[in-house]
């Protein structure tokens, strides 16, 4: 893009090369070309040494660090006046962890760009009169337990600790041992919550993890909603027989009759997408079969299927469609289906008060904002449950993450901390 904002600026260059270099700081490399990716995941260590880099950082700007029971940190900027320390303050942030072989920037150009934000206003000479925050949430990502946003539910009230204190990852590790191993008690992790007086408000800055930005010729994304999704696990019972000797008549092969449902699943989406004005995405997005043998007909399937809107009827229907469609698959292929539904999260609207205040600061920038919603689940969402908050997206290459590959340029970067300062100088000034 070759928008004025991208004109670098003696001050600018002064941030860039902070962004560019405590990037790679927080990503623990010298070089943000990693062929296998990024490996942080969830109260391990790595997102540990991360995490200290955070600290690092956010003590050398002046902030106040603090560690709370679910392991966020918490970075403080007090106002020099004894009463304004009492106000809620103005939070943002995100996360470090990535998910397997992932980017090195989901998450931590929200941490990074917040840190750059209270950077670009300390030099500018400027005093807030609320407290600021900058937090850096642990365990977001669902890559390790298969349970996302584990900080940020603690911090808004909404971990359910019984639950889940079991799940365990690929290791066998439960994530209460994860946690206790990270230095932490799981009797106290509900000791996270914080008040709803705390925070008067959360915006959280992210990578798009998508193209819509720049296609509509825009800088930065305004998020006004987050789809969260419905996950369905459909078993597919048929009867295992030998490839050779089994007749095509008689067989009861549980992959020959899902096959059909996961270009439904693709073909249905794609038109209740075009048929209304809120997309709608859904995803054939994992396959078991057994035994899984060249030689055998495959009696037992099991396919994953993940649905997003943040339209739930929408989500409703097409449930109700993938439901119909396995009900006609049964009798025509001699199979027995049974859906379970692993989650059904309802759609988060976002704070449209916050929304236009973030894309009034960027237009006042000379920035192009486009407003959209998230197909992703982001910390903004627990936070959204407490706090009036939102979400500011800065573009990403092609759209990719989740990937080695993942990347954002650092004017992109140097955009986004320039409209986090002004809004938390509008949000913090003495006049609000």
């Amino acid at each position: 893009m070759s928008t004025p904002h991208h004109k670098h600026t003696a001050d600018n260059e002064v941030l860039l090369q902070w962004l560019d270099e405590h990037l790679k700081a927080l990503n623990l490399v010298d070089t943000m070309t990693q062929p296998n990716g990024f490996n942080r995941l969830g109260y391990t260590p790595e997102e540990a040494q991360s995490m200290a880099v955070f600290k690092r950082m956010a003590q050398a700007l002046g902030l106040q660090v603090r560690r709370d029971q679910a392991g966020n940190l918490i970075a403080r900027w007090e106002p020099t006046e004894g009463d304004a320390r009492m106000k809620p303050a103005v939070a943002t942030g995100s996360h470090v962890d990535t998910v397997k072989n992932g980017g090195g920037y989901d998450g931590v150009a929200g941490v990074l760009c917040a840190l750059g934000a209270i950077k670009q206003l300390q030099d500018d000479g400027y005093a807030p009169s609320k407290p600021i925050e900058v937090i850096c949430f642990a365990s977001e990502e669902s890559s390790r337990f298969g349970i996302s946003t584990i900080g940020s539910k603690a911090m808004a009230g909404n971990l359910p600790v019984e639950e889940i204190q079991h799940v365990t990852d690929q290791e066998g590790t439960s994530i209460r041992e994860a946690v206790e191993t990270s230095g932490l008690s799981w009797e106290h992790i509900q000791e996270a919550e914080r008040s709803s007086e705390d925070l008067s408000r959360f915006i959280e800055l992210h990578i798009e993890q998508g193209t819509r930005i720049e296609e509509a010729g825009a800088d930065f994304g305004v998020v006004t909603a987050i789809a969260c999704p419905i996950r369905l696990k459909i078993q597919v019972e048929g009867k295992t027989a030998h490839t050779g000797t089994t007749p095509m008549d008689r067989r009861q092969d549980a992959l020959v009759a899902v096959a059909p449902l996961i270009s439904f699943i693709s073909e249905q989406a794609r038109a209740l997408s075009e048929e209304h004005a809120t997309p709608l995405v859904a995803t054939a997005s994992t396959l078991d079969l057994q035994p899984n043998a060249m030689t055998a007909v495959p009696g037992w399937v099991e396919l994953g299927v993940d649905i997003r809107s943040v339209d739930d009827q929408l989500k409703e229907q097409m449930v109700a469609l993938i439901t119909q469609k396995c009900e006609q698959l049964e009798p025509a292929h001699h199979v027995r289906m049974k859906i379970d539904t692993l989650v059904h999260n309802p759609s988060v609207r976002l704070s449209t008060d916050v929304a236009d205040r973030l894309k009034a600061q960027g237009e006042a920038l000379g920035y192009k904002p486009y407003v959209l919603e998230s197909g992703a689940g982001h910390d903004a969402m627990n936070m959204a449950h407490k706090w009036p908050s939102s979400m500011l997206f800065i573009p990403c290459e092609d759209g990719l993450s989740h990937h080695p590959e993942e990347h954002a340029s650092l004017e992109d970067l140097n955009m986004g901390a320039q409209i986090i300062a002004a809004y938390l100088r509008q949000e913090t000034s003495d006049r609000t």
